[in-house]
């Protein structure tokens, strides 16, 4: 007898797509570098010369790492946390001592108010010594209850839970269910008014830190009544509370001392007043925070990039093939370059988005998911390189590697670990339509009606009026540019000539645009299906904005006295590499098998090709592909574990 299945929500496409827009930003009330970008309109000026942090926010940031250093160096096992699949009691109790649970909270609830800059230096020394406690303090921080409350949360509610989430208490945040990932729309877990409380049925996965929180921040969906806007909405919910299970700790290919669950919701009653915000509000809210909560991951794959960087320096120097070491043959050199490159540009993208985040002059929620996408691709990118350059030493794990006498590099641990990234807060698909989503708002806020099928056609003649106006201003614009002048950005000449990478930024930004442009002329309606293509161009605004953040840090660095020569020989071989990989993505826009792949995939769909299947076996096991999440009462035993409990 087959296992039951939970029945699926009915939402069409359109629905579906209708609930993700209504949840994002809908005005720029603040300038964007990167949407600019995308625009065609190549804005240094919005991040040149380089963002700086206050001398009391350096202060107070580089005590704490300092702090935060020892501890990791003294406390933190990152091979026993991977051989135990736990982060010790002790570490936990050592962290919250330190004040690290509260380091983005204000002082006056007992936090350290770190700027997001020094926050992201924190997590990135932590994620080093172990990412498993980065993924803990990150989901804690980030996502978790501190960071939405700290935006929308009411006096009474900062006053009751940011205490508590600065010094002993840990938070995550519960949104993914069994049947729902990156589409809310078929959200299911029911929050039911009932006086003065709401009452919470269904069922979360992956909620990462579940299985020792405190705290949860929850989104669940409120019954449209006479009295209840309803729509999904967000609680502050207490995780010890009646008829909360933890009904798994779930176990994954790397990060082994995260602490990720599934949690039953049965009837568990929630106050009104720890309802976050408005009914109806929770998506805007969990995409709001995510603005800048997204660059805790490139925080930590910029941490993994220097860390990649030292062991293949060391190692590169000391194997020895064929007379000479092994970083000095070509095949090998050019992955080190590589490796370094990367994470010049990775910290470059990561530090101006972070200080930009900080000063709050500029909306970064384009720039904080390029830094997401690109982080997360490039660092796994870079993790790979290191295990291919160790050989079968990479592969080999650290524990086999000590046990037999050598050093234990954990390089097979790190590419498992990272790989998560690509997934994590908005996978690479999900986080390419998004920012694609952003990257046309211009064109569909003029000309958006005129390939929407339910408008009328007055309103279609509203929108080609409109259009006119605004394509009449903009594609001239597109024709030409400083990029094409030899004397521009003159003031990025030393030694190194970063000037012509800004001049092939400014040329290839308007390229982009124009390319953008096209193909919405081409395929109109059809657009938002061309999920290849999309991808190309958002990729390509990705390396432009890499490059261009590589630029202003290395003139930074210089302009400082501080490893300005190196900078500038960094910031070159990553420009350089990163327009061969922009001309390749261009090459694709128009030249791809993006057609023939969608026929060969109703192929497979249909079972045409079961024939190429047949010579193996399956130890997959039974089951049903998605577990069963009918909301009730739980009938297994309660996972959760809180730390020191």
């Amino acid at each position: 007898m087959s296992a039951p299945t939970t029945p699926r929500t009915n939402v069409t496409e359109r629905e579906a797509r209708q609930v993700a827009e209504a949840a994002r930003e809908q005005d720029w009330r603040k300038p964007s570098f990167a949407k600019e970008l995308f625009l065609g309109r190549f804005r240094l000026d919005l991040i040149h010369p380089h963002p700086l942090p206050d001398d009391e926010s350096v202060r107070r940031g580089e005590e704490f790492l300092a702090k935060l250093r020892a501890f990791c160096e003294s406390t933190i096992d990152s091979a026993r946390i991977e051989r135990e699949a736990r982060i010790p009691d002790e570490v936990v109790a050592g962290l919250k001592e330190l004040g690290a649970l509260g380091m983005k909270i204000e002082p006056k609830y007992g936090g350290l108010g770190l700027t997001q800059l020094y926050y992201n230096k924190a997590l990135a020394l932590v994620g080093s010594a172990s990412p498993a406690v980065g993924a803990l303090l990150s989901a804690h921080q980030s996502i978790g209850v501190p960071q939405p409350l700290k935006m929308f949360g009411t006096q009474e509610q900062k006053d009751a839970f940011l205490p508590r989430c600065a010094r002993t208490d840990i938070s995550a945040f519960l949104l993914t269910e069994p049947d729902v990932g990156s589409d809310p729309a078929r959200l299911a877990t029911a929050a039911v008014p009932d006086g003065d409380d709401y009452v919470l049925d269904g069922v979360k996965l992956w909620t990462t830190n579940g299985v020792v929180a405190d705290l949860l921040v929850v989104m669940a969906r409120v019954p449209k009544s006479e009295d209840h806007k309803g729509g999904i909405t967000a609680f502050v919910v207490e995780a010890a509370s009646e008829g909360v299970t933890v009904e798994n700790r779930n176990a994954f290919m790397g990060l082994r001392g995260i602490e990720n669950g599934v949690t039953r919701f049965h009837r568990v009653r929630v106050p009104a007043a720890n309802r976050i915000g408005p009914e109806g509000a929770g998506l805007k809210i969990a995409l709001t925070t995510l603005n800048t909560g997204r660059l805790s991951l490139p925080a930590m794959c910029a941490g993994a990039g220097k860390w990649c960087l030292k062991i293949a320096r060391e190692w590169s120097a000391e194997r020895e093939q064929w007379g000479k070491p092994v970083a000095l043959h070509e095949a090998v050199g050019s992955k080190i370059s590589f490796i370094a490159a990367t994470t010049f540009a990775l910290e470059a993208v990561l530090d101006l988005s972070s200080q930009m985040a900080d000063e709050d002059r500029n909306d970064i929620r384009i720039e904080a998911a390029l830094a997401k996408l690109y982080g997360s691709e490039m660092a796994w990118t870079m993790a790979d390189e290191l295990v291919q350059i160790r050989g079968g030493r990479g592969y080999e794990t650290a524990e086999s590697l000590k046990a037999r006498g050598e050093r234990g590099v954990p390089a097979e641990q790190i590419l498992r670990d990272l790989r998560i990234n690509r997934i994590f807060e908005g996978s690479t698909e999900i986080m390419h339509l998004l920012i694609a989503r952003e990257a046309v708002d211009a064109h569909l806020s003029v000309a958006g009606d005129l390939i929407d099928p339910d408008k009328s056609l007055s309103d279609k003649a509203k929108a080609g009026a409109s259009a006119g106006v605004f394509y009449a201003k903009w594609l001239p614009k597109l024709v030409a540019g400083p990029g094409q002048l030899p004397t521009s950005y003159g003031e990025f000449k030393h030694g190194a000539d970063l000037s012509g990478h800004l001049r092939y930024v400014e040329r290839t930004a308007r390229k982009l645009a124009r390319s953008t442009f096209y193909a919405m002329s081409r395929w109109q309606g059809r657009m938002e299906t061309k999920q290849g293509f999309l991808g190309r161009i958002v990729d390509i605004g990705a390396e432009l904005f890499a490059m261009s953040a590589a630029c202003v840090r290395a003139e930074l660095l210089r302009s400082r006295g501080e490893h300005g020569s190196e900078a500038y020989q960094l910031a070159d071989a990553f420009c350089r590499q990163a327009r061969i990989r922009v001309e390749e993505l261009f090459g694709r826009l128009w030249t791809n098998t993006d057609d023939l792949d969608r026929k060969v995939v109703k192929g497979v769909l249909a079972g045409s090709y079961t024939w190429l299947e047949e010579g193996v076996v399956d130890p997959s096991g039974d089951g049903p592909w998605i577990a069963d999440a009918t909301p009730g009462p739980s009938t297994r035993e309660n996972e959760r574990r809180p730390f020191g409990g």
